[in-house]
């Protein structure tokens, strides 16, 4: 017999806090949807990937990490100045970012949430959305890297302090993203410099081949780039942005969404069938497709398999995100 499936949990964040409700289906006799973690003051809230743990942050002052099946507190961290905070995919790990006066000090730190111990520090002087979290951990939490100028360094994540374990080389790289489930490539973007068009390559997160491309897409007008890698770590979809569209198609810049297999089966464009700006992508849970909202308005939604074939034609209609369900089965 089936396990009957978890309790559905709503989370409510409101301008002065967080809380935790119970969903339906509620006990007989009940008016109102019971109340798991009263209103909690925070500024920002988010889960681990595998929903085990959650992560509420106080701006400037603290991170208090909490178990999503008891909502005890596992620990809670004063982090004076703090500006940015990220739980790893298990939960084990908590990375934060602290206002520094000097690169001495080190206002990046990894610590283990059970035990508070700091794991890993380093000076950072500023980051971005492009650029946080700075350390990046498979799903699985055996890989961990981060990017520094001109490289990509990995790091043991059972014993940080074994220090650097290994490097790739990637002269003007200025984002990166570990594929995660599992963590067997890693992908970084160089962008346009001295007539050199700017490039997304894929490396091997093996010792012995990390130094070998594993697959590359280079492309002009191309200032910032999204990267998302697929369940099973074979595809990974590049969406390319350039400031200006030198169409005049678009006030917002000019986006197109790029796609590169591990194997090397598909390397270009992704062959979209409405011109215009791409407004959203997602892959499913199952990395076995994807879909892209997609055009000029009225925009169009298709979903494609994971050798860039069209699947299903959703037509035009005033979309502008679309998100799967955690089955992968049903698209909003």
């Amino acid at each position: 017999m089936a396990s009957p499936p978890p309790a559905l949990e709503i989370l409510v964040r409101e301008p002065d806090g967080v809380t935790v409700w119970s969903g339906p289906p509620y006990p007989p006799g009940t008016t109102s949807p019971p109340q798991r973690l009263p209103k909690t003051a925070c500024s920002a809230t988010s889960f681990s990937t595998d929903g085990a743990r959650l992560l509420a942050t106080v701006a400037s002052a603290s991170a208090t990490v909490y178990d999503c099946r008891t909502l005890a507190v596992v620990k809670c961290f004063e982090l004076p100045g703090l500006l940015a905070a990220a739980l790893s995919p298990t939960g084990a790990y908590l990375q934060t970012f602290q206002k520094s006066s000097s690169p001495q000090e080190k206002n990046v730190t990894v610590w283990h949430v059970d035990t508070a111990a700091a794991l890993y520090q380093h000076y950072q002087k500023s980051m971005s959305k492009t650029t946080w979290p700075m350390v990046q951990f498979s799903a699985d939490e055996s890989v961990a890297c981060r990017m520094m100028p001109n490289e990509i360094q990995f790091f043991d994540p059972k014993d940080f302090a074994k220090g650097i374990l290994y490097r790739i080389r990637m002269p003007g790289i200025a984002t990166m993203k570990l594929a995660t489930a599992p963590g067997s490539h890693v992908a970084g973007f160089v962008p346009e410099a001295k007539g050199v068009p700017a490039s997304v390559q894929i490396f091997s997160c093996n010792k012995d081949a990390q130094n070998q491309v594993v697959a590359r897409r280079s492309f002009f007008r191309c200032s910032t780039v999204q990267l998302q890698w697929n369940k099973g770590s074979t595809g990974l979809l590049i969406l390319a942005q350039a400031d200006v569209d030198k169409t005049n198609q678009s006030y917002y810049g000019e986006t197109k969404l790029n796609y590169l297999t591990t194997d090397r089966a598909f390397e270009g464009i992704v062959p979209l069938k409405k011109d215009g700006p791409v407004h959203d992508v997602q892959w499913s849970s199952s990395g076995s497709e994807f879909a892209v909202v997609y055009g000029v308005m009225p925009p169009k939604a298709t979903i494609f398999n994971k050798k860039c074939n069209p699947l299903v034609e959703f037509g035009e209609g005033p979309y502008n995100t679309i998100r799967w369900n955690p089955k992968g089965r049903c698209i909003l």
